[in-house]
């Protein structure tokens, strides 16, 4: 199977090369608007208690950094109401939380006060396969046949519809390179995902991060990546800002970018050969 769709992740923006000279076009930059990475990910076999979720605004398209976002209350509670909170480190925007309890199949919801205003989002923590051993190297691989191609796989449970997120981190690349797949024709299968490029060569390591999600967060991650222009589509959609889940309870038009996730990860790490 081959991957569905190719991102790189958000910060990444858009890079264009081979122009010898730069040209800076003035833009109209828009209001900031609050950026919440409430990404809580339970590492198998690991207790899962240290969690983080990351503040910021947007910013104009030629600037480098995301301006972080301090001062904010932020809290998660599980069904029983016990709440967790994220503390900031001083000047970060990064709020860390030590004592989280993560639980498979358990309702979670957010809180950020800020400023003000309240923002809330709702997610159950997915569950994931493990990735198995037999990853498998094909030195011919790739659309052109002259790439290192790698190959693996996970067994997806045939007892209920299932939603994936991986992850791909190598040398060459910035920014881990990011896909989403389904089992709504592979139900119960062994799903078998690919991965190649030109730049790899013996010695390299490639990281693979499997996630469980949503079925609603897959839909979302859909959507950016088609609004990106990353689908392989050859008519291009017009770019467009996709909203996730999170919901402003004070002003909803003063809405924030960013998703609340809660997914079990499995991590293998691959030696080029």
């Amino acid at each position: 199977m081959k991957l569905l769709q190719k991102i790189l992740i958000l910060s990444a923006g858009l890079l264009l090369t081979g122009c010898e000279d730069v040209i800076n076009v003035d833009l109209d930059t828009a209001a900031p608007r609050l950026v919440i990475d409430a990404s809580i990910d339970w590492v198998k076999n690991t207790p899962g208690n240290e969690q983080k979720i990351v503040l910021s605004t947007t910013t104009g398209y030629y600037s480098a950094e995301f301006p972080t976002v301090s001062g904010a209350v932020v809290t998660v509670t599980n069904a029983s109401n016990t709440v967790f909170e994220f503390v900031e480190t001083p000047g970060t925007g990064q709020y860390v939380c030590s004592n989280f309890l993560p639980v498979i199949g358990q309702t979670y919801n957010l809180k950020i006060v800020l400023n003000g205003q309240t923002y809330t989002a709702s997610e159950t923590l997915t569950a994931v396969p493990e990735l198995e051993d037999n990853i498998e190297q094909n030195d011919k691989g790739g659309d052109t046949g002259d790439e290192i191609e790698i190959t693996f796989y996970y067994h997806d449970d045939a007892g209920q519809a299932n939603a994936y997120l991986n992850s791909i981190t190598q040398p060459y690349t910035p920014f881990p390179e990011l896909e989403v797949e389904d089992d709504e024709h592979t139900n119960g299968n062994v799903m078998q995902e690919s991965y190649s490029s030109e730049d790899l060569k013996p010695g390299d390591q490639i990281d693979i991060r499997l996630y469980g999600i949503s079925k609603s967060y897959y839909n979302y991650m859909f959507k950016l990546i088609v609004a990106s222009g990353n689908d392989g589509s050859p008519f291009p959609t017009v770019p467009s800002a996709v909203r996730g889940n999170i919901v402003n309870q004070t002003d909803s038009k003063n809405y924030a970018f960013g998703y609340f996730r809660l997914a079990e990860m499995d991590i293998k790490n691959y030696i080029v050969k």
